[in-house]
């Protein structure tokens, strides 16, 4: 589980294109300290397992569905990503709950520059809408923003220096994809509310005492 604050700008060092997935070298040295194979990092905010780590570097496969369904497929070799390692137990939760796991891939539409801070204008493909909504929280590349504006086919978030600074989202050109993640609660409450909407009704509870079609038990004196 991560919280969306981006700890490090790490480095893509290498990919090797596999038959249905592909292998990636990293470079973080803040995340990697510590790590060991089998642990989670996010990556763009895609949650990755980190294979092995050798000098500030690690390791970690990337199957076909991440590849289909997150910008990592379009990543190479000097590229820039937002590094994050999970929040430990009892840790301040600085964004919001992220999982890790992308919903789809938006694209940046426009940038509007003020003075200390900039808006930015994601497109968002369809079905996602539903769960964006304004002064809600929203992942974007790895990163917990707040939602400026909710439309019915994209939304607006505003970033402050640090962002731009630490972050890819301060290079991202209009065009570029960026990886989404909703706000997993959201989720969670539609499905329940659909299955609490098309669950079929209890049967009427009988009183105690009563069966058949008489209505009285027992012999009638």
């Amino acid at each position: 589980m991560f919280t969306g604050i981006v700890e490090e700008l790490g480095e893509v060092v290498a990919v090797e294109k596999l038959e249905d997935s592909s292998r990636f070298r990293l470079r973080g040295p803040l995340v990697t300290e510590g790590a060991r194979h089998g642990d989670s990092i996010a990556v763009n905010g895609v949650c990755l397992t980190v294979v092995d780590t050798r000098d500030g570097e690690f390791t970690a496969d990337v199957m076909a569905e991440t590849l289909g369904r997150s910008s990592l497929g379009a990543l190479s070799a000097g590229d820039r990503v937002n590094l994050e390692r999970p929040m430990a137990l009892g840790g301040r939760l600085g964004g919001h709950i992220v999982q890790g796991h992308v919903d789809g891939t938006g694209t940046v539409t426009e940038r509007v520059p003020g003075e200390n801070w900039e808006i930015v204008r994601i497109a968002v493909p369809g079905g996602l809408t539903r769960y964006i909504v304004e002064k809600g929280s929203i992942t974007v590349d790895g990163v917990s923003l707040t939602v400026v504006e909710a439309g019915e086919s994209d939304f607006t978030v505003s970033l402050i220096p640090t962002t731009l600074a630490l972050t890819t989202l301060g290079v991202k050109g209009v065009g570029d994809p960026v990886n989404l993640e909703v706000d997993v609660l959201a989720k969670y409450v539609e499905r329940l509310l659909g299955h609490r909407a098309t669950a079929p009704a209890a049967p009427a509870a009988t009183p105690a005492g009563i069966t058949g079609t008489t209505g009285i038990t027992g012999a009638v004196r």
